[in-house]
């Protein structure tokens, strides 16, 4: 019996072909494709890589069908509107953003990545002075 529900399993996506046009010892020859033409040719080069970019997406996905298949249809849909209303609230263009709500929604809390290494304050490009930034977006300056 089916209940046309998405599969729980993620399925990657991968190319058929690579196209790469290959020299004499089977690399792109940089002299004739040039370096740029040579990296858009690799855009997967491996499966993996395809998998991995996709990663945080099938894992939202996953958890919305394991809610919905557990819980019924109501659990991703509050869900999906508190991430929409996260996402709507707004900060003020010099604050620095940390999206904490939407990190707690998503779980990204629990983790540790390169976002939360990286991303320090000292790191951060800050613009302008508070007051003219405010001024600017008010339609006053």
């Amino acid at each position: 019996m089916s209940f046309a529900l998405p599969s729980v399993k993620v399925k990657p996506s991968e190319p058929d072909s690579f196209n790469i046009k290959g020299g004499t010892f089977g690399t792109p020859d940089l002299m004739t494709c040039g370096l740029a033409s040579a990296r858009s040719t690799r855009d997967a080069a491996h499966p993996v890589a395809s998998s991995e970019r996709e990663y945080r997406n099938n894992i939202d996905k996953m958890n919305m069908t394991m809610l919905r298949n557990t819980q019924g249809l109501h659990a991703p849909l509050r869900i999906a509107m508190e991430l929409k209303s996260a996402k709507k609230i707004g900060r003020l263009q010099f604050l620095p953003s940390s999206n904490i709500m939407h990190d707690i929604l998503t779980g990204r809390d629990l983790e540790v990545g390169p976002e939360d290494v990286f991303n320090t304050p000292e790191f951060l490009e800050l613009s302008g002075q508070p007051h003219a930034m405010v001024e600017r977006s008010l339609g006053i300056l």
